[in-house]
């Protein structure tokens, strides 16, 4: 049976992915994220190939406007099967001590608080119905600290904590809750980290062969996929030569 498919941060990488992914399994998706023009580009190119797309403009920081907006949802949308909270980001190699306060309210606020807000607004509709599944994309920065990393590798253990308290709340639900935690996968992760720097950013794959977000997504839709005894609970994907956040062979 298709599914609804609710993608945060859908405009670029993973959350892109995911949606091309889900599209071609057939699946219904409702897409979010903050540039309309960008959404309103994926629509038209995953349309042209057959999918059926919602599309919704809101940043998950913005918890009014993301109530207002899942709360309007058509009738034929509202019943949600699957969440992915991919809308992350990471700014920023600073010491802790050193770190813009803006750029810490940003993270958090994105991480945790955005995942937070559609978990709320969408889980009790999938309680309700007994079925559904949230995979939050977390990352390998979740389970050990890098150099640099403070905030944000905070923010990804809150993601883990998160998702297994949910799956603690769920147990006795139908609906799987599975965290995603990739390493080194190529999309503009860096380039938003060093603020635009192309070269800075280039620097993070040199001399490795690192995931792609097509190699995150196939594993999202697998998990989403799995028989409905079966719950993918977390995922640990690495690129071949990397064995933890910091432990990377380059050639």
């Amino acid at each position: 049976m298709n599914k609804v498919v609710l993608i945060t941060g859908a405009t670029s990488g993973i959350g892109l992915a995911c949606a091309r992914k889900f599209a071609e399994n057939g699946d219904r998706l409702i897409l979010t994220g903050r540039n309309e023009t960008r959404l309103a580009d994926i629509k038209k190119e995953l349309t042209e190939k057959g999918a059926n797309v919602l599309t919704l403009t809101f940043d998950v920081r913005d918890r009014e406007t993301a109530t207002k907006t899942i709360e309007s949802l058509p009738a034929e949308w509202q019943e949600i099967d699957v969440l992915v909270n991919n809308a992350g980001l990471a700014l920023g190699l600073e010491p802790e001590f050193e770190v813009n306060p803006d750029d810490w309210e940003t993270m958090i606020d994105t991480n945790i608080k955005g995942l937070l807000t559609m978990t709320r607004l969408v889980v009790p509709g999938m309680v309700k119905r007994n079925r559904g599944h949230i995979i939050n994309v977390g990352s390998v920065a979740g389970d050990a600290v890098y150099a640099g990393g403070n905030v944000y590798c905070a923010t990804k253990a809150a993601v883990k904590a998160l998702s297994d308290g949910l799956r603690i709340d769920v147990i006795n639900t139908a609906i799987r809750v599975t965290n995603l935690k990739p390493g080194l996968v190529e999309t503009n992760f860096s380039n938003i980290r060093f603020r635009g720097d192309n070269d800075c950013a280039a620097n993070v794959y040199k001399g490795i062969e690192p995931l792609t977000g097509n190699d995150i997504a196939d594993v999202a839709v697998y998990a989403a996929n799995a028989p409905a005894h079966v719950q993918i609970a977390e995922v640990l994907i690495l690129a071949t030569h990397q064995a933890s956040g910091s432990l990377i062979y380059r050639e």
